[in-house]
């Protein structure tokens, strides 16, 4: 029996029109809006440096006059601008995978700012491609979702992803989430992709004593 082509990303029935593609138009467009959602200067990476100082964002002062923060500066998010942070780093990294297929163009000129622009940039003109011929293209969009999760949760001061615990095949107890990229279990070091870590079990909750 022929399976029936489905969007790799959300898994829903691809239309006559989406066959030539792995993702369907609407996953496509959820990427590419959360693209556009980092870059630029109103965008989720430059509302970092709003943020930057402690308290801001969490119901503190906010910084006003000057856009350099004053110390004590929240090491979190200056760990996360940093260009080699969970931001910038995973953009530019897709850039350079794609521009090996000849399908984007890195920059590394520039500020952080300027050079995460230009990722962003040279993505979402690329993106029709990736989706239609990049067989990583649901990774891809699980890292930029979790880039913006990642960014709203440090300027909004939101709780991150909940952590789920699953039991290895050793029977050691793993905390995953819904977005994770891989994990290793603590007890054996057995490595388990995004799909494999969330169909492992769940773990039993413990009775206290």
């Amino acid at each position: 029996m022929t399976e029936t082509p489905a969007c790799v990303i959300c898994r829903r029935t691809l239309w006559d029109d989406e066959l030539d593609r792995y993702t369907c138009r609407i996953c496509t467009s959820r990427i590419d809006r959360d693209l556009a959602a980092i870059a630029g200067t109103d965008g989720l990476y430059a509302q970092l440096d709003d943020v930057l100082a402690s308290g801001s964002g969490n119901g503190g002062l906010a910084v006003s006059g000057s856009r350099t923060a004053p110390l004590p500066l929240r090491l979190d998010i200056l760990n996360a601008m940093t260009e080699a942070g969970p931001i910038l780093a995973p953009l530019e990294t897709w850039v350079r995978d794609w521009e090996s297929y000849g399908h984007a163009d890195l920059c590394e000129a520039g500020t952080l700012q300027k050079r995460a622009d230009h990722a962003v940039g040279t993505l979402r003109f690329n993106l029709e491609w990736a989706v239609r011929q990049h067989a990583a293209i649901d990774e891809f969009a699980r890292e930029i979702s979790h880039i913006v999760r990642t960014c709203r949760a440090q300027i909004g001061g939101e709780k991150g992803p909940r952590r789920i615990p699953v039991t290895c095949a050793c029977g050691s107890v793993i905390l995953t989430t819904i977005d994770t990229r891989g994990e290793t279990c603590p007890g054996c070091s057995a490595q388990y992709g995004h799909t494999e870590a969330l169909s492992l079990p769940l773990a039993e909750r413990r009775i206290a004593a």
